[in-house]
């Protein structure tokens, strides 16, 4: 099947085969058609399957090719902004709005990304001219929401990207107030790397007859992906991963700790060791965080070490290494971790260092992914079995995973910083249980009443 077949215009197809792509993928395949359809869409894909094609190229079909007469603009007399595409974090929404850019490049539609962590004036000077498709983090868009340099009446088609990311960040309350601004008559795709039940309560409120899509089982992992765990003491994980570095030649590795101190001590460490090595996280300036995902992604830097939030929108052809140098302490985000290699059929490993305090986290995770993960000990690291587990407490292991005493306290990354803007360190006093976030970015029973209050707010699309 070639993408023309799906009746998208001359202009789009030339632009998608000049990036290479000839057929689509399956989550391609089954959300071209029912986005170009006109309906509602709940959308679920692993991570690296062609899923932000899945709904950019349909987007741009509908909007180059539909009428604007009816759609009046500001009272300045600017056209509207006629799609939105919410994601999580400054680099998935700098990641889709390329991928809307590089697909429309033969196309009369404008694109901006408007994310926190930078200078606001840009923006609102970029916003005086046309856009057509916006591309935003939701805290950065209530910032110009009430400042009121964007209009949103007017938005044809929503995007929640990454929803699953959006509720763990604690995002339900600023989609509430951005829901309630949109016109009710709109179509609405909701994308989620997994599908859990406090997905399904959101889009049961948000979507009206959605068409559904599951092109792999939830929480399924890529079937090219290698996993593998060596057991190590607490203490000694940064020197096993800086040998295992070396002794193998990597030469690009995604390293994932808890939280921001985590990924900065391990960074220094790792250079300190002549293994060249940035990290990323939402303490990190946007600039920083800019400059160190490019000379990962050109080979120029060996290790990026990185919390879960600030990964999100890492996008890398053939990632051949991602590193869990502490095992997360919700199960499904080993899921999204290890999504960073493997894509779209590529080969990866998925390598992860497991102290005596992270026992129950690897067994959560092997029962979620419904596998066991091959153990192997690296001589000269054996485990001492002298060492007694020790309590993960706010995202730090024991006296040496790499966190600190505060780390993790890191809650919802406010409203005003634009998404992405938090580290990943959760608290974990039942780490087995995946409980939804609650408005203030804890978890607990407050996410579902959240999710639940989108009808009542008027967040129905219809």
């Amino acid at each position: 099947m070639s993408f023309a077949a799906f009746g998208l215009s001359e202009e789009i197809v030339r632009a998608v085969t000049e990036r290479g792509y000839t057929t689509p993928t399956p989550i391609q395949q089954q959300a071209i058609p029912a986005v170009l359809a006109g309906g509602d869409l709940l959308a679920g894909a692993q991570t690296g399957t062609g899923k932000t094609a899945g709904f950019t190229l349909p987007i741009l079909q509908r909007l180059s090719y539909r009428s604007e007469g009816s759609a009046k603009g500001p009272s300045e007399g600017r056209p509207p902004i006629r799609a939105l595409i919410l994601v999580p974090t400054r680099e998935l929404a700098a990641q889709v709005e390329e991928s809307v850019r590089d697909y429309g490049k033969y196309l009369k539609l404008n694109s901006m990304v408007m994310i926190g962590g930078v200078n606001i004036n840009p923006q609102i000077t970029r916003l005086k001219s046309r856009v057509d498709i916006l591309i935003a983090t939701p805290g950065r868009l209530l910032d110009h929401i009430q400042q009121k340099t964007v209009d949103i009446t007017k938005v044809e088609i929503l995007v929640l990207d990454e929803a699953d990311r959006m509720l763990d960040m604690g995002f339900i309350r600023d989609i509430k107030k951005i829901l309630a601004l949109l016109p009710k008559k709109r179509q609405n795709l909701l994308f989620s790397a997994t599908f859990s039940d406090e997905i399904k309560l959101l889009a049961d409120n948000l979507l009206d007859k959605p068409a559904m899509i599951e092109v792999a089982r939830r929480n399924a992992t890529a079937d090219k992906i290698t996993h593998v765990v060596h057991p190590v003491d607490r203490e000694r994980k940064k020197d096993l991963l800086a040998h295992l570095i070396k002794q193998h030649k990597w030469t690009q590795v995604l390293v994932f700790t808890r939280t921001k101190h985590g990924a900065n001590k391990l960074s220094e460490f790792l250079e300190a060791n002549k293994i060249t090595s940035l990290a990323i996280h939402g303490n990190k300036s946007q600039s920083a965080r800019t400059r160190a995902l490019a000379e990962f992604k050109t080979g120029t830097l060996q290790v990026l070490v990185a919390t879960d939030i600030a990964a999100r929108g890492i996008d890398i052809v053939e990632l051949p290494h991602v590193v869990n140098f502490e095992l997360p302490n919700v199960a499904e985000d080993y899921v999204h971790r290890i999504g960073r290699t493997g894509r779209a059929g590529a080969e990866g490993d998925a390598v992860s260092l497991v102290c005596v305090d992270e026992k129950k986290l690897l067994g959560d995770i092997e029962r979620l992914i419904k596998r066991d993960i091959n153990s192997i000990v690296i001589p000269g690291f054996e485990v001492d079995p002298r060492i007694k587990a020790e309590p993960i407490i706010n995202g730090r292991s024991g006296g040496g995973g790499g966190g600190h005493r505060g780390g993790a306290g890191q809650g919802r990354p406010g409203a005003r910083s634009g998404g992405g803007a938090s580290g990943s360190g959760k608290p974990s006093g039942k780490p087995a249980a995946r409980r939804p976030a609650g408005p203030a970015g804890n978890s607990g029973p407050a996410a579902g009443r959240g999710a639940a209050a989108l009808h009542r707010s008027g967040g129905r699309g219809r």
